[in-house]
């Protein structure tokens, strides 16, 4: 394998770890742990202040 190829590989490597990592926290961001979306869950002091 020439310089090249193996800086080839290793730039597609560091992509893809890069891109997986991205995606990976932006569902940790969006999801719960029991893997319900955080935004669509309602909010029981909303719903308490409302109710009042």
């Amino acid at each position: 394998m020439s310089f090249g190829d193996i800086l080839y590989v290793i730039a597609v490597i560091l992509f893809v770890y890069l891109t997986f990592g991205i995606i990976r926290n932006y569902y940790k961001t969006k999801f719960d742990d029991d893997g319900y979306r955080i935004d669509m869950q309602e909010d029981d002091t909303k719903n308490n202040s409302q109710e009042k």
